[in-house]
């Protein structure tokens, strides 16, 4: 079916553009305790449009509070459509408690419980999972079940703006439970090159896509189309520099 073949095509695309040479996890990186976060870190990124190359602009994220094991960061940028400012809550393992997820090309608050498994430790070779979380958008209350299937798929050094790393690449599947009539659920591909040195990611690639069955002839959604497919943002978030203050 065409819409099977629709779904393929996007998530190989997603999938290709995050392709790098990469190598097994070392036991001494993956066993590394990430950084133990303290009010005042700071970090900030660069946006990059990937379609086009363009920078966007930049964000900046500061930890407000540590307590009872919940990391509360503020983020805030001038960048449009990014959705900041904006609170995120993280567990003190790094997995999220409060975050951002794209919804139709919109850019959404979700409370997450249990929380949503973005660095389910240890972060070992080959280590994989699939874990469906509930998704409330504060703002409305409403709820989605969002799956995610995760992979770690090695280790990779790179170079950002704030200089090299030895990070362990990350890649999730998420399926945001986001239906909206003739719009299904957000298919979103998230690639985290994350640095146990830093408890952070240094470089994330994030990329979107659903289908609109309303674009068939006469709005009726039976007939499958190849462009029913709908592309959302594809950005990447390097890291320019971090500290604290």
């Amino acid at each position: 079916m065409k819409i099977q073949a629709c779904l393929a095509l996007a998530l190989l695309l997603a999938g290709c553009a995050s392709q790098a040479p990469i190598a097994p996890v070392p036991s001494a990186l993956s066993a590394a305790p990430p950084k133990t976060p303290a009010v005042g870190d700071t970090a900030v990124y660069r946006i990059i449009n990937v379609y086009n190359g363009e920078t966007r602009g930049e964000v900046r994220f500061r930890v407000d509070k540590v307590e009872r094991g919940r990391i509360v960061v503020a983020g805030t940028s001038a960048a449009p459509a990014e959705g900041f400012p904006r609170e995120e809550i993280y567990t003190a393992d790094g997995n999220w408690l409060r975050r951002a997820l794209a919804s139709h090309n919109q850019v959404v608050d979700y409370d997450f419980a249990p929380a949503y498994p973005a660095y389910p430790l240890p972060l070992e070779q080959g280590k994989s999972w699939s874990v469906r979380v509930n998704a409330t958008n504060p703002a409305t209350g409403k709820s989605n079940s969002v799956r995610v299937d995760g992979e770690v798929l090695g280790s990779e050094r790179i170079v950002t703006p704030a200089g090299a790393f030895d990070t362990i690449k990350v890649r999730r599947r998420v399926y945001a439970g986001d239906w909206d009539g003739f719009l299904h659920e957000t298919n979103i591909t998230e690639v985290d090159w994350y640095s146990p040195e830093l408890g952070r990611a240094v470089r994330s690639e994030r990329n979107s896509g659903w289908l609109d069955l309303s674009r068939s002839p006469g709005g009726s959604g039976m007939l499958m189309r190849n462009d029913q497919w709908m592309r959302g943002d594809w950005d990447v978030f390097e890291l320019v520099s971090y500290g604290r203050n």
